[in-house]
């Protein structure tokens, strides 16, 4: 598939898109005037990296960082829980304020 419609851009800050329809290898998707080439199939509401990221860098989507790289990737590589690591607190170990446990 080729076309803006297979990936959007959330926020111009962001350095991932999110595919809005599954985008296979070798698929080129229009960005930021130029094009940047699917390594591998990536489904549905996954994301895939906008330009190379080195493990540590922070993933950005809507214009905040949602998690940390653990693995570098290059600029159209699918990012998800095998290289992301996200920095969200889990609910399980969240304590209500001024109740004990």
């Amino acid at each position: 598939m080729t076309g803006a419609a297979s990936v959007i851009l959330l926020h111009p800050g962001d350095n991932v898109l999110v595919c809005t329809a599954t985008v296979h290898a070798g698929d080129r998707l229009p960005i930021d005037g130029g094009a940047i080439v699917a390594l591998e199939d990536i489904p549905l509401g996954h994301k895939i990296s906008r330009y190379a990221l080195v493990a540590g860098d922070k993933v950005i989507k809507y214009g905040v960082p949602i998690g940390s790289m653990t693995a570098a990737v290059s600029g159209g590589a699918h990012v998800h829980l095998h290289n992301l690591s996200s920095d969200y607190i889990s609910s399980h170990t969240r304590h209500a304020a001024g109740r004990s446990t």
